[in-house]
């Protein structure tokens, strides 16, 4: 029996085919021009991703999530969901606005339920833990606007997955994917990143109790230095491929833009894989972290205000090569010096791919080298 989704409902939101003469029927009052990231949610809204949030959140459950982490109604929930407006916005007649994109295609309809202002400074101290620009998630919030329209999303237009279709599978479909492989532990891998040994050894550690993984690597706009989506997924093919046992893995994308958001992130990323079908997630070191920020394992200690949260974490500590081990280790199970080992530094493999030199075989695998090496533009500029 499937494990059950995020406050007990999968929402899957009606897709107008046709769809742009019919939305544009539907709703011909109040429009709202929304941004790629916001269209990404649109699309996580649709398929369930999100659930139970069915669309854009009203007042009071902005201010329990920020204050409670939780919904109005108790439901775990770390980061609001918010649809951010023009100052100079007025909603229409109707109690439906249209959601277009930046050449006014429509995108979908959403039933208006409310007009309300937040604090920005407050935002980002409740979410991000700090008011500095420097931090991307607050610099990001910094510039949006404080006002915001809460409502449910009635309907979509058909949204595409970004030419990354054969890799983007819903909910509902890695829900049954997992009945049919007989798989009832289903351990979660969250990325950003392209694969180095280290996280091929969370990701077995992890399928070693598990009857599968589910890799889900995050597409979508990141940070400077980051590896594109392209690098991202091709890596993990070639890793799969060579080095994991057939009908061990589900390869699948999540259409995201990551926050940075640390610990409160970590159980977002929990939420998504269990509505996904997982009944585990993968937490490691500095988990949705960026600069310093949060502690190494602030994403950790979290998961102990969320015994309800219906997916269970497994914590790694950050894995390394030991010399005197001769082989993968942790602190957790390595006795040696700081000397004696070898991280998996991500600033130095970059150094390495930027000057066309191959990392050692106990950084990562050479197949996943390759890929990049033979990209032209593996980095986010």
């Amino acid at each position: 029996m499937a494990l059950s989704p995020h406050g007990g409902r999968l929402v899957q939101v009606r897709a107008i085919e046709g769809s742009n003469e019919k939305i544009k029927e539907l709703s011909e009052n109040s429009r709202i021009r929304v941004s790629e990231e916001t269209r990404v949610q649109m699309l996580n809204i649709s398929n369930g991703v999100l659930s139970p949030v069915t669309g854009f959140m009203g007042k009071a459950d902005y201010e329990n999530v920020i204050e409670n982490m939780r919904l109005a109604d108790d439901t775990p929930w770390t980061i609001p969901v918010l649809l951010h407006v023009p100052d100079d916005f007025v909603a229409g007649t109707s109690d439906e606005i249209t959601l277009v994109d930046d050449n006014t295609r429509p995108l979908g309809i959403l039933e208006f339920e409310e007009l309300f202002s937040i604090s920005k400074k407050e935002y980002a101290k409740k979410v991000f833990g700090t008011e500095e620009e420097a931090h991307p998630g607050v610099a990001k919030a910094y510039a949006s606007s404080d006002r915001v329209v809460s409502g449910k999303l009635k309907s979509v237009a058909r949204l595409d997955a970004g030419g990354f279709e054969n890799y983007t599978l819903s909910p509902k479909e890695t829900r049954v994917l997992f009945v049919e492989k007989g798989w009832k532990d289903v351990i979660a891998f969250q990325t950003r990143n392209a694969p180095h040994i280290g996280h091929e050894y969370v990701q077995k550690t992890g399928l070693a109790f598990a009857d599968g993984i589910f890799i889900n690597p995050v597409l979508g706009k990141k940070k400077a230095g980051d590896f594109t989506d392209e690098v991202i997924l091709e890596t993990y093919q070639a890793l799969v491929k060579n080095y994991y046992p057939k009908n061990s893995v589900v390869l699948s994308v999540l259409h995201y833009e990551m926050q940075y958001a640390g610990p409160k992130e970590a159980i977002m990323h929990a939420i998504m894989r269990k509505n996904f079908g997982c009944s585990h997630i993968a937490i490691g070191r500095d988990h949705a972290g960026v600069g310093n920020y949060y502690g190494p394992y602030a994403a950790h200690e979290i998961f102990k205000e969320f015994p309800d949260l219906g997916i269970q974490a497994v914590f790694f500590r950050e894995f390394f090569y030991c010399n005197k081990c001769a082989g993968i280790a942790n602190e957790k199970i390595c006795p040696h010096l700081e000397s004696d080992r070898l991280s998996f530094s991500g600033t130095k493999l970059r150094k390495m791919f930027q000057s066309g030199e191959t990392p050692p075989k106990e950084f990562m695998r050479p197949e996943v080298s390759q890929v990049i090496l033979k990209s032209k533009t593996p980095f986010v500029e």
